[in-house]
């Protein structure tokens, strides 16, 4: 009998301890349903939004194209699951994965929203009162080189001005534009008309950083040509001023613009290395930049980190991956995995991405020593596919309280500017409240 109630006891804590693993993992990751959005290519999911979702002032933001190509735009408390969601009076050309959404609010809470660009006219709105979803009439920023505009980006400086990036002019023949928002005159102004000069005969494909005391770090690659397999070279600069003046990490002062021969290359890269253009960089607490890309070691694309160190660049590879596959040609790509994006916080350095080997699920690689030669290692933070999605998150709630939310689709890209014969797919955010705590029990 007392063995029969003891083993009755061992099932009890054995399926209690059970149950509470199952609610503790549940309560590490959630989701938050936002809407159904355009997916028959990768619009809504392109790399290169800045941003897809972002926070302020208690509130989170996010847009998307909803399956008749209307912007839509939503808004929710921190905090909660209910989004409060409204179709604009504005529709894009969801045809081209080019033509993706950036937006952004101002330190008085106003919302800016970008759209719909490919060598095309600037379209731009913001709303009509602070936090508010409903936007006004398009306008004009500056006047200045509003006609072929490509990569619309928004950033956010700590003193509540903007910086909204974008290039003009056509690939491979396309030069960086700087736009300065002021809070207080609700003004823009052009501080850069070519920061980055391609002379006419290459492009820079930019990442860029605003680190906490408004230091913006940028990095590119160059390509020669429309061609993505003529990307080389990974390129550097910051400013301490807002984007007026720009210097090298010696503190060398550029002489404007930046052209190929001027430029600091943080690491030598040639052309026809399946080197990923538009990826990602970040800084550490200290405010040393890390950029992420991948690019070919041994004939297979790894994804690998540069990284200023007591003044010199270093480079890690992460090494995991085992497939190879070669970029080439125009276009939107179907790539078999995704342009990474890139987390830190102490210790950990973390990079996002999808692959296709993994069944393109939203994966997560890290390590906790970058100088040590201990192998990365690498989860998935979902299990279900994404199709050709590529990470998006929320960088000021990163920034600020460290809390990963990703904005995720299952979306179709079909090589080139194809379509893909499908309906919409449901837009979440996948969240994380605690990254290390997370890590800690998938290694269990």
């Amino acid at each position: 009998m007392r063995k029969i109630i003891f083993l009755k006891f061992n099932f009890f804590i054995i399926a209690t301890s059970y149950f509470l693993c199952i609610v503790s993992c549940a309560q590490s990751v959630s989701y938050s349903y936002i809407g159904e959005g355009w997916s028959k290519n990768s619009v809504n999911t392109v790399k290169f939004r800045k941003n897809a979702i972002t926070t302020h002032s208690g509130f989170q933001f996010v847009a998307y194209y909803d399956q008749d190509s209307f912007l839509v735009l939503g808004k929710r408390n921190a905090g909660t699951s209910v989004w409060n969601i409204v179709r604009t009076q504005y529709q894009g050309n969801t045809e081209d994965a080019h033509n993706a959404i950036s937006l952004a609010l101002d330190g008085d809470g106003y919302l800016h929203v970008s759209w719909d660009h490919h060598n095309t006219k600037l379209r731009y709105a913001k709303s009509k009162f602070p936090l508010s979803l409903e936007l006004g009439e398009e306008l004009s920023m500056t006047g200045l080189q509003e006609d072929q505009v490509t990569y619309p980006e928004f950033y956010n400086l700590p003193d509540g001005n903007m910086l909204f990036l974008y290039r003009s002019g056509e690939s491979g023949r396309g030069n960086l534009v700087i736009n300065s928002y002021d809070v207080i005159t609700k003004t823009w102004t052009q501080i850069q008309s070519n920061l980055i000069d391609g002379e006419n005969r290459r492009s820079a494909y930019w990442q860029a950083a605003i680190d906490d005391k408004g230091v913006i770090h940028l990095s590119w690659v160059w390509r020669e040509t429309w061609d993505v397999e003529t990307n080389h070279d990974l390129c550097y600069a910051r400013s301490l001023d807002g984007g007026k003046t720009w210097e090298k990490s010696t503190s060398e002062v550029y002489n404007l613009p930046i052209t190929l021969a001027s430029a600091e290359c943080a690491w030598k890269i040639p052309s026809n290395s399946n080197l990923i253009n538009q990826t990602a960089i970040t800084t550490d607490k200290t405010g040393h930049p890390y950029i992420v890309s991948y690019w070919n070691v041994e004939e297979i694309p790894q994804y690998q980190i540069v990284f200023l160190k007591d003044n010199i660049w270093e480079k890690v590879n992460t090494g995991f991956r085992t497939a190879s596959f070669v970029l080439g040609g125009g276009g939107t790509k179907s790539i078999p995995i995704s342009r990474p994006d890139i987390l830190i916080k102490d210790d950990l350095v973390a990079v996002i991405f999808r692959e296709a080997s993994r069944g393109n699920k939203v994966s997560l690689a890290y390590s906790q020593n970058l100088q040590s030669k201990t192998p990365w290692k690498v989860i998935d933070l979902i299990e279900a596919s994404v199709g050709q999605w590529e990470p998006n998150y929320d960088i000021n709630l990163w920034n600020r309280k460290k809390r990963l939310h990703v904005f995720i689709q299952n979306v179709t890209q079909v090589d080139g500017e194809g379509l893909a014969d499908r309906i919409s797919s449901p837009i979440k955010t996948l969240e994380i409240n605690n990254l290390k705590k997370f890590i800690k029990r998938k290694n269990k």
